[in-house]
């Protein structure tokens, strides 16, 4: 594997990519898109004689080989099931992960779709059905190798590595201990008051830009996140407007997915809980990969005096968020 730098991908040239594609049996015609992706780096490849294929250049350090590998055969074991995911395709040594000039790669088809029409209430039925055979493939075993989503390492230890660094300005870092450390009280207390909710493997970054909808059909795309957590991680992210739009969303998909899952209704209690984790892990993602030269280029408003008071104060609102009752299913 590739020892961990500043620049992890200084050397993942054009020519290095088309190289670690045809090192597994493609020929490629030079053609290279560049898609949107920051924690690796994903291409468009164009073949000779073939469709383009996706590759998936992993970031060096971040994931073992076998929290790869567990991903894969997740997403495998969800596509025998016909459900509609991407898998890595199995190359012809019969693997699913490569390695080319000391970078781990995967590839994959390419996949059509637009986003789905989150207001349409029929697409969210749709959208419930299928994360919830997803789900009940998830609840037959847990990950071995990858990490649980979890209170101490998406909030804790995020917390803790921006108080030890310069991001922070100085006469913000009370405000930021201070909000931070009651989040984590009430979060957790939170998490503890669902000691019910089952812990299944999970897409774990089911937003929608990581669903394509085609022929009527939600597809799921990008496993990198997948975690063991509570089902509710993979739902509140297609929830979007006031608590009432809300609670008719969640309604909605909870329809679609109790015909192959069962809900736990405690787990509405986490919604806000998990938005919280998110914002908090979010923001020291991007601290942890300032030094990437992509990330202050996509992130140019981060580690200014105005992102953190506006990010302080977006932590604020979602403490009295955590306080409000949980929404509602009848």
């Amino acid at each position: 594997m590739m020892t961990q730098n500043p620049h992890p991908y200084d050397g993942l040239s054009p020519d290095v990519v088309m190289d670690a594609v045809e090192s597994v049996g493609y020929r490629c015609d030079a053609r290279i898109l560049v898609l949107n992706s920051y924690e690796n780096r994903v291409f468009q490849i164009g073949l000779e004689d073939s469709e383009p294929l996706i590759g998936k250049f992993y970031r060096p350090g971040r994931w073992t080989d076998d929290q790869i590998l567990e991903e894969h055969q997740f997403t495998h074991e969800l596509y025998a099931l016909e459900i509609p995911v991407v898998p890595p395709i199995v190359l012809n040594e019969g693997g699913t992960l490569a390695e080319y000039a000391g970078y781990r790669f995967s590839l994959y088809q390419r996949q059509g779709g637009r986003a789905p029409e989150l207001d349409d209430a029929q697409s969210l039925v749709i959208l419930g059905r299928f994360i919830g055979r997803i789900h009940a493939a998830g609840a037959t075993t847990a990950f071995t190798y990858r990490p649980d989503i979890s209170v101490d390492s998406y909030a804790v230890a995020s917390r803790n590595y921006l108080l030890e660094s310069n991001f922070i300005p100085a006469e913000l870092i009370p405000a930021y201990e201070t909000i931070t450390a009651e989040l984590i009280e009430k979060v957790s207390r939170l998490f503890d008051q669902c000691q019910t909710a089952r812990i299944i493997r999970l897409h774990g970054d089911c937003h929608m830009g990581n669903v394509l909808w085609r022929d009527n059909i939600p597809h799921f795309v990008d496993f990198d996140d997948a975690r063991n957590g509570p089902a509710i991680q993979d739902l509140w992210m297609m929830l979007s407007g006031d608590r009432n739009q809300q609670s008719l969303q969640i309604r909605k998909i909870l329809e679609g997915y109790t015909d192959f899952c069962e809900f736990d209704p405690s787990e509405l209690r986490l919604v806000e809980a998990c938005r919280t984790l998110r914002i908090m892990y979010h923001c020291c993602w991007i601290a942890r990969r300032w030094d990437d030269p992509a990330f202050p280029r996509a992130f140019p408003w981060f580690n200014s005096q105005r992102y953190w008071s506006d990010h302080i104060l977006e932590l604020r609102e979602q403490l009295s968020m955590l306080d409000e009752m949980p929404l509602e299913l009848y």
